[in-house]
């Protein structure tokens, strides 16, 4: 059985939680809650948790064998004691009472449960949400991790639309090949100041896994520190992290007393505390703020904002060491933005080495219609990591967005699709590897060239004014963009030329004639029906 098949199995107990009367969007947080302890059960009988085990009487087999109102009460029970670290027993020295007795005081398995509670009302649908999961092959899904068996999950919720989980979850076959690029390695410290459920995070962790036989080729301090203190990401959303630090830790990564991925405001003292960073890899929020918890509070941030993703840009290259490096998914707006956007942007290219940006189609994220980008940078200059001050010399654009398929569930966005973009990227993480413009996939040849984009396809031969991958100075940014970084030179077929439109009042006229016809159709269909016009 495919870990595919098994992540379908989970999701159709789904049709249980519903018949209790769930709603949709906590279908995976009532789930999760059971399925980690039967994950913690099979991962530690396969002796992949070094920690964190369950406590006694808070296990997959305090629950499996029994039934009816018993198991419900019972597995409240549990619940509140993981989440408390506490439960209350009968007192053997005084018959008739009760005492509280510490059953843990493991921090992190109090962060993941909570205020964790079940919303399940029927015996009968616990029980069978536990048959089920002890039906599943769980050796075929150890062969993969219970990790990626968790991660498919999530993934699967994010797909389903209803739920309005996909704000959560980037794409892995993207977050993978940023990883790719960045080229994380052992020893470095990688953050993620807007963890979500920590894609980015295990993602990186796999990476390294693979350049070191799954950890094997480590020290035992090497070892240590990649578990405990080589990845750190901070989440505003308590049921989010609760999701996060169980995905971190069926994936081995145990971080430190508050997980791998601590509850806190990036934009706040949470963030302003964050050691540096050798590796920051990142999707921030879309949207402003507007208050409360989710504010921005930092007073360490050099042009204060309301704009969430330049508030973040600001923290993410601020808190990379010299020489460390980002990736970072920005929407258009943070290219285009006046103001103190610009501002944002100049420090940017000035700080750090902006040597790549990745324009993504549009229809990958959950907000259909949201265009995104992929900066890539450098804390210093390519030639001198402690260089404080221009720092950029050329950017390297990879239009990936014109002319490209619309995405969804019929069409999935995958690998295949940035195959092109990582070749010419090249295998140097900082974006040193030699590099040639000139990138003609998906059909670029046949995308019209867009005349209106004069400044980037001046002095460009008409191959070149086609390619995907093209390079532009600092100096020409500066000149002949005002220091945007909203850089296109292809037309896409669904664009239009305003250059070819006709003049706004026959615009405006043709509306008016088309309006009229139709305020006739409706008055004929009144008449039809016997009705006065």
């Amino acid at each position: 059985m495919t870990n595919d098949n098994i992540v379908q199995k989970l999701w159709n107990l789904c049709d249980v939680l519903r018949d209790d009367g769930i709603n949709y969007s906590d279908y995976v947080t009532e789930l999760v809650l059971l399925l980690f302890i039967k994950m913690v059960h099979e991962n530690t009988e396969a002796k992949v948790l070094d920690k964190y085990t369950l406590p006694e009487g808070c296990q997959w087999t305090d629950l499996n064998t029994k039934s009816g109102i018993n198991l419900l009460n019972d597995y409240r029970a549990i619940l509140l004691a993981l989440s408390t670290g506490k439960r209350v027993e009968a007192d053997p020295e005084n018959p008739g009472s009760t005492k509280e007795v510490e059953i843990h005081n493991d921090p992190l398995i109090r962060a993941i449960y909570a205020d964790a509670q079940t919303r399940l009302r029927e015996p009968r649908h616990l029980e069978q949400l536990i048959k089920s999961l002890d039906q599943i092959d769980w050796f075929s899904a150890q062969k993969d991790g219970l990790g990626n068996l968790y991660e498919g999950l999530l993934q699967k919720n994010a797909n389903e639309t209803k739920s309005g989980a996909g704000q959560y979850f980037t794409p892995r076959d993207l977050i993978d090949s940023m990883v790719r690029c960045i080229k994380p390695h052992k020893g470095e410290k990688i953050q993620d100041p807007a963890a979500g459920t920590a894609g980015f995070l295990i993602a990186a962790d796999r990476y390294i896994r693979e350049q070191t036989d799954d950890y094997f080729d480590l020290t035992n301090q090497e070892l240590r520190f990649q578990k405990d203190k080589a990845f750190v990401g901070v989440e505003l959303v308590p049921s989010t992290r609760r999701l996060a630090l169980m995905n971190c830790l069926l994936h081995g990564m145990e971080g430190d007393d508050e997980g791998v991925v601590h509850l806190g405001n990036a934009l706040g003292q949470a963030g302003a505390s964050l050691e540096r960073a050798d590796i920051i890899l990142a999707n921030p929020p879309f949207g402003t703020s507007k208050g409360g918890e989710a504010s921005i509070t930092r007073d360490d941030l050099t042009y204060p904002t309301s704009n969430k993703q330049l508030a973040f840009l600001q923290h993410i290259y601020r808190n990379l060491k010299p020489g460390g490096r980002a990736a970072v998914v920005l929407p258009d707006n943070v290219l285009f933005e006046s103001g103190v956007g610009t501002d944002v942007r100049r420090d940017l290219m000035n700080k750090c080495n902006l040597h790549t940006i990745l324009r993504l189609p549009t229809g990958i994220f959950y907000a259909q219609g949201v265009k995104t980008n992929v900066l890539f940078f450098t804390k210093g200059s390519a030639k001198d990591k402690l260089q404080e001050e221009n720092c950029t010399e050329n950017v390297w654009v990879y239009d990936l967005r014109t002319n490209m398929p619309s995405f969804g569930k019929r069409n999935p966005f995958n690998d295949s699709h940035l195959v092109p973009f990582e070749k010419v990227y090249g295998e140097d993480a900082n974006g040193q590897s030699p590099r040639q413009e000139g990138e003609w996939s998906f059909d670029a040849f046949e995308i019209e060239v867009d005349k209106s984009a004069s400044e980037e396809n001046q002095n460009v031969d008409n191959d070149l004014a086609h390619s995907r991958w093209r390079c532009f100075s600092r100096d020409w940014i500066r000149q002949s963009k005002g220091d945007s970084l909203d850089i296109s030179w292809l037309k896409d077929k669904n664009s239009l030329d305003a250059s070819s439109l006709p003049e706004p009042s026959v615009l405006a006229k043709e509306a008016k004639q088309q309006l009229n016809d139709a305020l006739a159709e409706i008055d004929n269909l009144l008449a039809e029906l016997g009705e006065e016009v």
